[in-house]
Parts: structure tokens; sequence; C-alpha cells
């Protein structure tokens, strides 16, 4: 899901501060977050209200990161593909995700792990909230 979500690309673990979102630390050695918080925050942004959709970098490390994204009922992103693996769980609500050769339900409760570099889309069949999981290959990898 690479260039999706509204992933910010600072330096130092620190997200950009916009008029809508203060900056916060986005890598630490422990972080703990409220899901239904955060979304309620999320449904209050223009990307919601606008588009549909909405998305928050929840942690951001060399190898790692877990973005929470919102997706209103028959919203979709687009085909795209990540450089490395990625989880999908759906914590509220249900996705659907196609890729070339097949099609994967996921309602709420349900996981789903991909390999780099297959492209597929994403589409809210309801009101969603989903945590996305994206793991770069690196020197320990296969290890």
């Amino acid at each position: 899901m690479t260039g999706q979500p509204n992933e910010p690309n600072s330096p130092g673990g620190q997200e950009d501060a916009t008029p809508a979102r203060a900056s916060r630390p986005l890598a630490a050695s422990l972080m703990t977050f409220d899901l239904a918080a955060e979304a309620a925050a999320l449904r209050k942004e223009g990307p919601w209200l606008q588009h549909g959709r909405n998305a928050l970098t929840l942690a951001k490390y060399a190898d790692l990161r877990i973005v929470y994204m919102l997706m209103k009922a028959g919203t979709r992103l687009p085909q795209h593909h990540a450089t490395g693996r990625i989880s999908v769980q759906t914590v509220t609500g249900h996705v659907r995700l196609h890729l070339s050769e097949r099609t994967v339900e996921l309602p709420a409760g349900h996981l789903l792990a991909l390999e780099q570099e297959v492209q597929h889309d994403v589409e809210a069949i309801e009101e969603s909230t989903i945590l996305l999981t994206l793991a770069w290959p690196g020197e320990e990898a296969g290890r």
C-alpha cells in the first residue's frame, strides 16, 4: 500500500504537524494506542469528510510501519503494491482485497499477510477501520 495512506516522510521519527493534526512521536521503545479515539479524530479531518477515507501513521521505524486507516463503504484504494511484506487486519467493518488471481474477503477480526510486490486494491464493503503493517526487507530479512 505504498504511497496510499497519508504517510509522513519526515526524518527523526516525528510526523509533520498540520493544522488539523499535531506532531507526535512515531518511534519509541513502547507505544500504546486507543484505536477508537484515533478513529474518532480521523473522522473529523478533511480527507475523511471530502474523500471518505483517512489514515494515520501510528509507528514508523526503519524496517516497520503501522498505519491505521478508515474507509467509508464503497471507497477504494486503487491498485498498488508494497516493496515489503504487509499485513492487513480489519478491526471494524468489512474490506475486500482484489488480487490478480483472486479476491479475499476480510470482515472484522480477520487478518491477511501478503508477500512483497503483490499488486492489489482495497475496497470497503462497509465502513471499516483497518491496521496496515508494512515491513521492509533488509540485511536481516530471511534469517
